[in-house]
């Protein structure tokens, strides 16, 4: 079974401009994920998938793989569905670009998951949250599932409600997500769904459309800090400079 993990790049971000190239402590954001996904045991290969060539020639400098695509797509997913359609691929791994902080056995725990069950279309990952500061933050995507672990919603508000607060929990979704290549293809074929307009959570889709999509839990300690703005940008700086090791 062949996998690839694919990072979406896109220059244009309305918040940070060419935010893939922004200087983390001497290498460039979308160099510091690429580094971190080629630590994966399971991924057959790495690709940057993006629509400028300031962004291919970075990769290129890195002597990482890049792959240029429209600049029309809606998102990342559907630039990752142009970017796998002609390759021999079984599954596809979807690594955020913006996210220099995700961990290699995070990515190996979601690409196990789709290797040991056939029947698992797509799949994610979560976390318990802890900082309850977050909980009704609209930022920060919490997410329930049935018994199964398949699941029943994503929201941008507090879910589940706690009437009561016994073993009450809330887990936040983690933006990296695996597809069996054949199910990514007709996923981004998939028009706007209600919800997923309204929350504009584009996973909503899967749901609605009455698609499973399993979530696990991850074991490992995730720093959740993606890069939206100047201040994440100078949050990351801060966390790498008080690292022993860059």
């Amino acid at each position: 079974m062949k996998v690839v993990g694919i990072i979406p790049s896109r220059y244009g971000s309305s918040r940070l401009p060419g935010k893939p190239l922004k200087d983390i402590c001497g290498k460039s954001m979308v160099q510091r994920v690429y580094e971190r996904a080629k630590q994966s045991k399971l991924l057959d290969e790495v690709i940057v998938a993006t629509d400028d060539k300031r962004i291919v020639e970075e990769v290129k400098r890195f002597k990482g793989k890049a792959v240029m695509t429209s600049i029309d797509h809606p998102n990342g997913t559907s630039r990752i569905a142009e970017a796998v359609k002609d390759l021999d691929v079984d599954l596809v791994i979807n690594i955020q670009g913006d996210e220099p902080f995700i961990r290699f056995e995070m990515i190996d725990e979601l690409t196990g998951i789709l290797i040991k069950d056939d029947d698992i279309l797509m799949a994610t990952l979560c976390y318990e949250l802890h900082d309850k500061n977050k909980f009704k933050d609209e930022n920060v995507v919490k997410v329930v599932c049935d018994i199964h672990k398949n699941a029943l919603y994503f929201s941008r508000s507090l879910i589940p409600f706690p009437r009561k607060e016994e073993n009450y929990r809330v887990y936040e979704h983690i933006g990296i997500y695996g597809y069996r290549k054949s199910f990514l293809q007709e996923f981004v074929k998939l028009d706007d769904t209600p919800l997923s307009a309204i929350e504009s959570l584009e996973q909503l889709k899967v749901l609605e459309c009455g698609y499973k999509l399993y979530v696990a839990e991850t074991k490992y300690d995730y720093n959740a800090l993606s890069i939206d703005t100047q201040e994440d940008l100078e949050e990351a700086r801060r966390i790498i400079e008080n690292r022993e090791e860059r």
